[in-house]
């Protein structure tokens, strides 16, 4: 019996999967767009880690549209040539990926930098049941003119801690390119991102999705082309900042939601019974103004993190959070409707209540200090009334259940 286990593919439009083609133990996928300079070195070191190792395996070139031949010398070296003509580092490593025909993928620049002669460590953490082994270059070692110090002491280190506090990642080294992971638990993540910023996205998604993850050391050198790398500073760590605070609703909203309404309540709790005096500095009904303006503001970035929480655990952006149910069992259409019309009520009964003391002057002059303590909070309730009633009918559209 042929020990060979066979899998039938799904065809992928564009990336040549043929189905009741063998499965491979390993597939090494590089991203490709003009390497001519590195790409054979790339594809040997691989090559020559595979065969050294026993690994029944290939090299995948994801080809974005090179113009330099590098298709030509990735055929010559023994790699299999995936065109993918969809523009950007993401769409190229997604249409590799698709057409991987290895139960595990190590995917890595082929800009000579990382180190595909070293292949084996990451091939043991996925046979011990791993789904996704990032390497860690702060840990393996970064050459001499490998990283710009900018990137080094800045971007990496800072978008990683980000990363690791936002998501509760494990990772140490969110943008290491060199990483290997289980085809089908990454293809299962339904990765979407089509530029620089497909890194984290998958490190992301890795993380909260529960897959397992660990690191293994590797190196960084200095890539050997004589052109600049298609990287740029800012405009990639924007994007994958962005990406950061655009999956995590709770730090994009919530948290500085919530602070907003803490800081809001204290300060206008503090100044409806009277002006304050702090080192002979007055606080009167115009800080309150504001004051009640935060908790405005606070609660309508507190609703944005739960419509988007929402809308994105819908649409399969977001995995289910077992906390945001337990929430919905007691915040219903109904509760909200409940809550709006008790703040709508106290909103116009404090109204109403102005309006007489107002009467009682015969309509003429007040004092703006004493009645903008009434007026502000009646207007502020108001408002926070309307907005639950209508966020609460707008979150129970979002969670229709549909076809």
């Amino acid at each position: 019996m042929e020990k060979t286990l066979q899998r039938e593919f799904q065809s992928v439009e564009g990336f040549g999967v043929r189905v009741g083609e063998p499965e491979l133990e390993l597939t090494v996928v590089m991203p490709c767009l003009n390497e001519a300079e590195t790409l054979e070195v790339c594809i040997r070191k691989a090559l020559t880690s595979i065969e050294e190792a026993g690994i029944a395996g290939e090299v995948v070139i994801a080809d974005n549209g090179s113009t330099d031949g590098s298709q030509e010398i990735a055929e010559r070296c023994g790699a299999r040539v995936v065109a993918v003509a969809a523009k950007g580092y993401g769409s190229a490593l997604s249409g590799g990926i698709a057409a991987a025909r290895g139960r595990y993928v190590i995917m890595g620049d082929a800009d000579d930098s990382y180190d595909f002669t070293n292949l084996v460590p990451f091939v043991e953490k996925l046979r011990e049941g791993y789904d996704l082994v990032m390497g860690n270059r702060f840990l393996g070692g970064i050459l001499p003119g490998a990283m710009p110090p900018l990137h080094r002491y800045l971007g990496n280190p800072v978008l990683t801690t980000i990363g690791r506090i936002f998501f509760r990642s494990p990772c140490g080294d969110f943008h290491c390119g060199l990483r290997g992971f289980s085809r089908d638990a990454i293809l299962g993540l339904d990765l979407r991102t089509t530029g620089m910023e497909f890194a984290s996205e998958m490190v992301v998604k890795a993380t909260l999705h529960g897959l397992r993850m660990t690191e293994v050391p590797t190196t960084l050198a200095p890539d050997g082309r004589s052109r600049p790398p298609h990287l740029r500073s800012w405009r990639d760590g924007w994007r994958h900042l962005r990406f950061l605070l655009l999956y995590s609703p709770r730090w994009l909203f919530l948290y500085p939601g919530i602070v907003l309404m803490i800081v809001g309540l204290a300060v206008a709790g503090w100044l409806i019974p009277g002006p304050r005096v702090v080192r002979g500095v007055t606080f009167d009904v115009h800080t309150l103004l504001y004051a009640t303006l935060a908790v405005f503001l606070g609660f309508q970035a507190a609703t944005f993190a739960v419509f988007t929480k929402v809308f994105a655990i819908s649409e399969g952006l977001l995995p289910e959070d077992p906390a945001l149910n337990r929430v919905f069992r007691y915040v219903t259409l109904e509760s909200g409707l409940i809550v709006g019309g008790l703040l709508v009520a106290f909103g116009l009964g404090d109204s109403i209540f102005a309006l007489y003391l107002w009467g009682a002057r015969s309509f003429g002059p007040l004092d703006p200090s004493a009645v903008l303590r009434i007026i502000i909070p009646a207007v502020i309730s108001l408002a926070l009334g309307c907005q639950i009633v209508l966020s609460s009918f707008f979150l129970s559209v979002l969670g229709l259940r549909r076809r």
